[in-house]
């Protein structure tokens, strides 16, 4: 993971930097955050929030919502960037919900940071993984002087044990800043995980192939499951990735339905485990994962438990 600071030059002790902030949840195993010091918004990592904090900038969070379809707004977009806003970061295709902005709103994004002479680092961790190529957006780097693409091995290739990842970029004096920030944290990277990146890239096809034909299949069978139980559970329709954000719309909260799943040996995520502070608007949301080839499985376990439960659960107003 690549955090904030490494883009942040603190030799000048006079000067602060803002940082704009696009997500919905902190994963949890990132801490605890300090509500005093951050405004709320999603899913990056609490050290790319504190180590501009920690350099002397300043952090604005804008929270991406489920009434608006994970969708970035523009205006309070606008209205964040002030005249020390040197830095936006964002994570696209957005996990948890495996949304994706139109390519026109990309498009505006880049020009209104154009405007401010603002970096954008896009985290792209699930590019590549569209479950319609025709949906790809163009990377950052490409797209934006100023743009960044942060990019590993992990999501689109499987590839999470290698621990390899890469930043690209157009303006090449941020790289001696990043190799002088990370070179006691990647002086020394492993040979054979070097090694297996190269194996893994040199079939890079046959592995995105294969891997986004598993994405698709067991997609079908989620949207079924959705179908089937459309007055218990609802979503956004996931377009990348392999994780979906999906609402349950009986009387538990997604923690009280994860701990019923957990005794019957089903796993979700529920809300919780992304922010220590759950809000009446998330709480009844949980991520599940449908990138494995067990997946079918496990879901069929899971329709065993909603028709188990389902007389139970029904009859409660919905929370749609």
């Amino acid at each position: 993971t690549v955090t904030m600071m490494l883009l942040y030059d603190s030799s000048d002790s006079s000067s602060t930097v803002r940082f704009i902030f696009l997500f919905f949840f902190f994963q949890a195993e990132d801490g605890i955050r300090d509500a005093q010091e951050s405004r709320g918004l999603g899913d990056v990592y609490k050290r790319q929030v504190e180590g501009p904090l920690h350099a002397g900038g300043r952090v604005t969070q804008i929270q991406l919502r489920a009434s608006n379809s994970w969708q970035i707004d523009m205006l309070e977009v606008e209205a964040a960037i002030q005249s020390d806003t040197g830095y936006l970061v964002l994570n696209e295709p957005y996990n948890p919900a495996g949304t994706l902005m139109p390519i026109q709103k990309q498009a505006e994004l880049v020009s209104l940071c154009s405007r401010h002479n603002i970096t954008i680092m896009c985290d792209e961790v699930y590019r590549l993984l569209e479950h319609d190529p025709a949906d790809r957006l163009p990377a950052m780097a490409d797209l934006y002087r100023r743009g960044i693409s942060c990019v590993t091995m992990s999501k689109p290739w499987g590839a999470c044990g290698v621990t390899i990842g890469w930043l690209a970029f157009q303006d090449l004096s941020l790289r001696q800043r990043l190799v002088d920030t990370q070179y006691f944290g990647t002086a020394c990277p492993s040979r054979a995980s070097e090694l297996q990146a190269m194996m893994v890239l040199k079939t890079s096809s046959c592995i995105l192939n294969k891997n986004l034909a598993i994405i698709r299949r067991n997609k079908k069978l989620l949207q079924d499951f959705i179908t089937t139980w459309s007055d218990l559970f609802h979503w956004t329709k996931p377009v990348a990735g392999a994780v979906a954000f999906v609402k349950f719309l009986g009387p538990l909260s997604s923690e009280q339905l994860g701990a019923e799943l957990a005794e019957a040996g089903i796993s979700i995520k529920p809300a919780y485990c992304f922010s220590e502070h759950v809000t009446p608007e998330t709480a009844d949301y949980f991520r599940v994962g449908f990138g494995e080839d067990k997946m079918p499985a496990a879901l069929a376990e899971l329709s065993k438990f909603v028709e188990r439960h389902s007389a139970r659960w029904r009859g409660t107003a919905s929370k749609l």
